[in-house]
């Protein structure tokens, strides 16, 4: 297949949703991006688009080829950092945002990253407020739940975080540890407040927990653990959070509804940046 122009060209109208947006992007004429796709689509006999007055949405084979190249984009990119690689000196500041409860997965990676580029600073912002990548507060944000959906952000896959019901050891002692789902009722549990958005767990505690039983609420999932680990009761934490401490009973293993899932979003202006990629090249690695 000989068709990389075109394919490129498809991308960024499904990228961007408009023949217009994409002639601008790739610096050729209309008539041009209307050609690829024209060619494209009678070469492997496909509709990638559905036409409409304000522009073109992706069919589900459009949908697909905007994963693929979208993927393809970002692996020669981080191709072309490492080829360019260690020629290119890095300096200024990177603003990363974060919820609570993943930075120690990322610090790692930002220590690796200041190593090997002495003259940055990273600025890490943790909040629940929603930082606007596209205003430029942030470089990277990292975000969990469902996959962002901003029409303008770059968002990459970064790790699926199992959780479990934990216990501390000194609360177990005291209390002894459930048997089974139904032993729950008579134990003490730490929640989230009805305040910030439902956990993944929410569900098996509105179906499990006696609401008299949830002793303590907060809106901080470092709060949460803490107060987990202070014996409080039994509670849902990140099983990487805990990993290693023998303190920490697992009470309940991790379930698939449970789990949560990390993405790291860039926006599109920034995306392909040297300090932006050198940065998602390790965080990938997480």
């Amino acid at each position: 297949m000989d068709s990389w122009n075109e394919i490129k060209t498809a991308y960024q109208v499904a990228r961007l949703g408009t023949v217009s947006a994409a002639a601008e992007s790739l610096g050729v004429h209309r008539a041009t991006v209307i050609r690829h796709i024209d060619a494209l689509e009678a070469e492997l006999g496909r509709k990638f688009f559905q036409r409409h007055i304000r522009g073109y949405t992706p069919t589900e084979a459009g949908e697909d080829l905007l994963r693929v190249a979208q993927a393809t984009e970002e692996q020669l990119s981080q191709w072309a950092l490492r080829t360019r690689g260690d020629g290119i000196e890095l300096s200024g500041e990177l603003v990363i945002t974060a919820v609570e409860g993943v930075t120690e997965l990322c610090v790692p990676a930002m220590r690796a990253f200041l190593r090997k580029h002495p003259k940055t600073t990273i600025r890490l912002l943790t909040s629940t407020r929603l930082f606007k990548l596209e205003y430029g507060e942030a470089h990277i944000a990292l975000r969990v739940g469902a996959q962002p959906q901003e029409p303008d952000n770059v968002v990459r896959p970064l790790k699926t975080l199992e959780i479990a019901l934990y216990g501390h050891r000194t609360y177990i002692e005291q209390y002894g540890q459930p048997s089974s789902t139904a032993d729950c009722s008579d134990h003490n549990f730490i929640g989230a407040d009805p305040s910030v958005p439902k956990r993944t767990w929410q569900a098996w505690y509105d179906q499990n927990v006696p609401a008299k039983r949830i002793v303590f609420l907060s809106t901080s999932n470092v709060v949460i653990e803490q107060a987990v680990r202070d014996g409080i009761g039994l509670g849902m934490l990140p099983v990487h959070s805990v990993h290693g401490n023998p303190d920490m009973i697992q009470v309940m293993p991790p379930e698939q509804a449970w789990n949560v899932h990390l993405w790291a979003v860039t926006h599109r202006d920034l995306h392909r940046s040297a300090k932006v990629q050198a940065m998602l090249g390790l965080l990938s690695a997480i």
